[in-house]
C-alpha cells in the first residue's frame, strides 16, 4: 500500500491498495469537509478504517462515494459507516433499489462468488451534475462498459480524472455485462472516447499507480478492447482467470477440490464454461485455468494446493 500525493492538489491523498481492494481517494477540504472515493474489499475493511483514520489526521469521515458497486470498490462501506455513523454515502444511479432492499445477486456479489456486507446509500451521483470534493467541483460522467452503472469523476481545472475501472495504466476491468450476454464492448469504446475528450493530465485509477500518460493508456486499452471484440472467447478466458485470481488473493491458498466446489457454486463460472468452453469438462477447464495462473507467475502449486503468488 502506498500513499500518493505527487502531482495532485494538496487536498487529495491516494491510498494505493493493490488488486483485492481498490484504491481509496481521500479528500480533506477546508470548506467542503472530508470524503473518500471507493472503499476496498470487505476482507480489508479493518485496515481500510485504520488507513483512512490516519489519512484524515483526526478529522471524521463525512462522505463516502463509489465509482461503481463491485465488491472491491464498496466492500468497506459498511465498516466505514459503522466507524463514522454520520458519513453520507453516494452511489451511481441504477442500483439504488438493489442496495435499499439488498439484493446480493443483482449487485453481482453472488454471481462472482464475492462478498459485500450490506451498507446504506443516501444519495445518487447523477451523471451530468457536479459534486464538490476538496473545495472544488468535480464533474460526474457516466462510464458504462466494465459496469453498466459506473461513473468517473473529472476536475477540469487541474484536469484530474478518477477513472475507477474504466481505464488503468495498462488496460481496464473485465467487461462484466459481456459475461451475461449483453453487448458492451461498444460502451467500453465510448467511455474511452469520453476520457480522451476530457483530456486528463493526471489519472487516478481504481487499481495501480496514479499516471499521467493518458494517450498511451488509451492506446493500450483500445488495443486490448479490439482483441476482445474480435475474439470474445479471449475476453471470457481473461475474465475467468481474473475471477479465479481475485478469490485466490482473498483465500491465499485453496485445494483444487475446494476450488472446483466454489466454481461450481459461482454462477459466472457456469455461464463462462457453458457459453465458451463447454467442450471441456468443468473440472478439467478449472485445472487448465489454475495451470495458466501458475505459468504466468500469478500462482504456485504444491500437489493439490494452489497458492497465491
Amino acid at each position: 500500500m502506498a500513499h500518493t500525493t505527487r502531482g495532485l492538489p494538496p487536498e487529495i491523498t491516494v491510498l494505493e491498495r493493490g488488486w483485492l481492494s481498490a484504491n481509496h481517494i481521500v479528500f480533506r477540504g477546508k470548506h467542503s469537509g472530508t470524503a473518500v472515493v471507493d472503499t476496498g474489499y470487505c476482507a480489508h475493511a479493518a485496515q481500510t478504517v485504520a488507513l483512512l483514520a490516519s489519512a484524515l489526521e483526526g478529522r471524521a469521515l463525512e462522505r463516502i462515494l463509489n465509482t461503481h458497486l463491485h465488491s472491491d470498490h464498496c466492500g468497506g462501506n459498511a465498516a466505514l459507516q459503522a466507524h463514522w455513523p454520520g458519513a453520507h454515502t453516494s452511489i451511481p444511479p441504477g442500483q439504488a433499489a438493489h442496495v435499499h432492499h439488498w439484493d446480493a445477486y443483482a449487485l453481482s456479489y453472488t454471481p462472482t462468488g464475492q462478498e459485500c456486507p450490506p451498507f446504506r446509500a443516501d444519495a445518487l451521483l447523477q451523471p451530468g451534475t457536479e459534486v464538490v470534493l476538496g473545495d472544488v467541483p468535480w464533474q460526474i460522467h457516466a462510464a458504462p462498459g466494465h459496469d453498466t452503472h459506473a461513473i468517473v469523476l473529472f476536475e477540469p481545472h487541474a484536469r484530474v480524472l478518477i477513472s475507477g475501472d474504466a481505464l488503468w495504466e495498462n488496460g481496464f476491468g473485465v467487461v462484466f455485462p459481456e459475461l451475461e450476454g449483453e453487448a458492451a464492448f461498444a460502451e467500453v469504446a465510448a467511455t474511452l472516447d469520453l476520457i480522451e475528450r476530457l483530456g486528463p493530465r493526471t489519472v487516478i485509477p481504481g487499481h495501480g499507480a496514479v499516471f499521467t500518460d493518458t494517450p498511451r493508456a488509451l492506446e493500450v486499452a483500445r488495443r486490448r478492447l479490439d482483441g476482445f471484440a474480435r475474439t470474445p472467447a479471449k475476453h471470457a478466458l481473461y475474465a475467468a482467470k481474473v475471477l479465479l485470481k481475485y478469490k485466490l488473493l482473498e483465500w491465499q491458498q485453496i485445494s483444487l477440490t475446494d476450488l472446483s466446489a466454489w466454481a461450481s457454486a459461482t454462477p459466472y463460472f457456469g455461464l463462462l464454461h457453458q457459453r465458451y468452453f463447454g467442450d471441456q469438462a468443468l473440472t478439467a477447464w478449472l485445472h487448465s485455468l489454475a495451470d495458466d495462473l501458475v505459468r504466468s507467475g500469478a500462482a504456485t502449486r504444491q500437489g493439490e494446493l494452489l497458492h497465491n503468488a
